[in-house]
């Protein structure tokens, strides 16, 4: 099976295209070698390739006959990506969702009056010392 078909039929990518496009850039590889998006995949190949800002390695268990269910997504690969990726990436969304809660739109005039009443308090500080 294609590449391309492949990581569409377990459900990495919505599309196909998708998956071209990743091919084109050159960030999916089979055991190592920069893949094509006709390149033919089998049981046993490992697969890396970068998407949400995960480097996932998956290896290949079996050939589905077309795109499956989510739950029977493990029965055609094995995920060996590392579970330190995935804690990197939650503490990615949780430095984000310092600063400002999503969702929360821009600073209204309060916040602005707030904002800048409190570097001026910092200048005032700065002064005096």
């Amino acid at each position: 099976m294609r590449i391309d078909k492949y990581l569409w039929c377990v459900r990495y990518y919505k599309t196909r295209n998708m998956v071209t496009e990743a091919c084109k850039k050159n960030h999916i590889t089979v055991n190592g070698l920069i893949a094509k998006p006709s390149k033919e995949v089998f049981p046993t190949d490992k697969i890396t390739f970068r998407k949400d800002q995960i480097t996932q390695i998956i290896t290949v268990l079996d050939i589905p006959e077309s795109r499956v269910a989510a739950k029977l997504v493990d029965i055609y690969r094995r995920n060996d990506t590392p579970p330190e990726v995935y804690q990197h990436l939650e503490l990615l969304k949780l430095s984000k969702e310092h600063y400002r809660k999503t969702g929360t739109g821009r600073p209204t005039k309060k916040d602005r009056r707030d904002i800048d009443e409190f570097g001026n308090d910092i200048e005032d500080e700065e002064d005096n010392n």
